[in-house]
């Protein structure tokens, strides 16, 4: 995923940070107190939604669920949005084969039909997928939703030239060699050319692989497989109007100001196992000054955050003294770490990258993020807990949140004296200038580096031109960024979903890159080549650990905090909980209120 979702390659969805400051006040609140204790008229309690559902059954039909924000999505349109948010909202007005679960925690990262009358059958050695649409599903003028519909949006995945901006998982495996050019180039008379994908009638639709990937039926729930009507593709400009399949459509949208979801009267709660649709309206206020965000969420004005990132540092001090009923601290699905180019000497040996490892302060550089609430807990390997394979803080092979919490000078200088720098060396920390708390992370390492004799100079650079400042390898080589300061989430919740970009040799780019150690080890390689033909999950959970264990052993990355944030819910909301499906967001598609008033 993006820093949204953050992607799996370009990292877009949770890359606003939104400073949220504001003078908070009890009264405003509906409840809720310093013990984070709750009430039936007021607020849950404290972490009462975190990976558990608060307040399931007070949700009624009717009323207005308000959103706000203080960023407005990439786009709305489902092949181009990449920011998690937008993810989760789009489930509001499009369907997919199969989605995310609604529930809680780890449980809403799985699988389930949404469209399709079942799960996957797969067959050819997990080469083919086959999937039957269920009865009743239309669109918003009350027409079906066909198979060749379903075929359609995805064919919009190739049109990169008009379409650029969302994610490209199923173009790349479905047609590795970029054979179909793309819907608005095909010559077939119903623009259905792509023969990846059959529709042999309007309930079937059938996938055929190359090669076998044990994510594809994730790739397929993502927002980009959602089905598009093609008399309703108006190209550039969908994201504009997307022509819905769920049970809310678009009523009025200002980009950069306000969109307002209504009732699609079409849709059918029979044909539909996911979503309740409690509320009559969903609006989202977008906010050019987050201050006022945040003081309209305190006010009850509003009811949560679309943008899911965490208040600012103002805002939470107060809200956890005053407000602490009303907040949620989930762990995001992110790492935010330092990564080291082997391009860059001396990080081309494996001794003087662990000798940073363990010289840093690792409880110094998770207070620089926020501390344990609002920075996270002390990162020790490089897979996100929420991810099968992932086994969080139980994996700590250099003892960062033990015996080396706050660095360990001797086994450093050990490691610089083996790596033939015993006297340290001099380096340069790249981090983007638009993340204070980047810059504050990159202040503590230096500042702890100096007691091994490793001097780290910082560079600041603009961090909308990071694909061509560090995602440039002939640039990080040439300034001689030999620590880089970044975070990472992912796409989906697997090892591919968050690791392939970042470890995998295939994915070493000239631009745009994210192997930003230029880790080329073929027993990563092949194990990702394993995992991919692997179609049982505790086989894949297992191949997934071993990819992390390699990539620690590796020693290039410092993982600095297994992020988390402090998000607000209002004291409306019910049916509130938060999903590993979306990074620790709350899901939105079953959100409802405790009154309709």
């Amino acid at each position: 995923m993006t820093t949204q979702r953050t992607s799996g390659r370009r990292k877009q969805a949770l890359a606003a940070a939104i400073g949220v400051a504001a003078l908070l006040t009890t009264a405003a609140c509906g409840g809720g107190d310093d013990n984070g204790g709750g009430s039936k008229t007021g607020a849950a309690g404290f972490d009462a939604a975190n990976n558990k559902v608060a307040q399931a059954d007070l949700a009624k039909k009717g009323g207005t669920l308000k959103f706000g924000a203080a960023q407005d999505a990439d786009s709305w349109d489902t092949t181009r949005g990449y920011y998690g948010f937008m993810w989760n909202f789009s489930r509001y007005y499009s369907r997919q084969l199969v989605t995310f679960k609604t529930a809680p925690g780890q449980e809403g990262a799985t699988l389930t039909p949404d469209l399709a009358t079942g799960l996957a059958k797969v067959s050819d050695g997990g080469k083919t997928y086959t999937y039957t649409l269920r009865d009743g599903a239309t669109w918003e003028d009350g027409k079906p939703v066909t198979s060749k519909d379903v075929k359609y949006g995805i064919e919009r995945v190739w049109a990169q030239d008009v379409l650029s901006g969302g994610p490209t998982y199923l173009k790349d495996v479905l047609d590795p060699k970029g054979e179909y050019k793309g819907p608005y180039k095909d010559t077939s008379a119903d623009k259905l050319g792509l023969k990846a994908i059959e529709t042999p009638d309007d309930k079937t639709i059938v996938f055929h692989l190359p090669t076998p990937n044990a994510d594809f039926e994730a790739m397929v729930g993502l927002t980009s497989a959602s089905p598009v009507r093609q008399d309703k593709d108006t190209k550039s400009k969908y994201g504009l109007h997307p022509f819905s399949s769920g049970p809310y459509k678009f009523q009025s949208y200002s980009p950069g100001k306000s969109l307002t979801l209504v009732r699609n009267e079409n849709w059918k709660q029979s044909s539909d196992p996911v979503r309740k649709a409690y509320p009559d309206k969903i609006t989202v206020d977008i906010f050019s000054n987050a201050n006022d965000l945040d003081q309209r969420l305190i006010n009850g004005d509003l009811d949560l955050d679309i943008n899911q990132t965490g208040m600012s540092p103002q805002g939470r001090t107060t809200a956890l003294k005053q407000h602490k009923a009303n907040l949620d601290n989930p762990v995001s699905g992110f790492i935010r770490y330092a990564v080291f180019p082997q391009s860059v000497k001396p990080f081309d040996n494996i001794h003087c990258r662990k000798a940073v490892i363990l010289g840093a302060d690792h409880e110094s550089l998770q207070t620089a993020r926020g501390g344990p609430l609002a920075g996270g807990d002390i990162g020790t390997n490089m897979l996100p807990p929420g991810i099968p394979g992932g086994e969080g803080q139980k994996y700590d092979p250099y003892q960062l949140n033990g015996a080396n919490k706050n660095g360990n000078v001797a086994q450093a200088k050990e490691e610089l004296k083996q790596c033939g720098k015993p006297n340290g060396f001099s380096t340069t920390i790249a981090v983007r200038n638009n993340k204070p708390v980047e810059v504050a992370t990159a202040q503590s390492l230096q500042a702890s580096l100096k007691k091994i004799g490793v001097n780290a100079q910082i560079h600041q650079y603009d961090g909308s031109q990071t694909a061509g400042i560090i995602g440039s390898p002939s640039n990080v080589q040439k300034k001689g960024f030999g620590i880089i300061i970044m975070g990472w989430g992912a796409d989906f919740p697997s090892v591919q979903g968050f690791g392939l970009p970042l470890w995998d040799s295939k994915y070493i780019l000239e631009s745009g890159n994210n192997n930003y150690a230029l880790i080329k080890d073929k027993s990563i390689d092949g194990l990702f080549d394993q995992y991919n033909k692997t179609l049982d999950d505790a086989g894949k959970t297992q191949i997934a650990t071993q990819i992390n264990h390699k990539v620690m052993d590796g020693g290039y990355y410092l993982p600095f905090v297994f992020e988390k944030f402090i998000n607000w819910r209002s004291s409306r909301l019910a049916n509130v909980y938060t999903t590993d499906g979306y990074s620790g967001q709350y899901d939105f598609v079953n959100l409802g209120l405790k009154s309709a008033s």
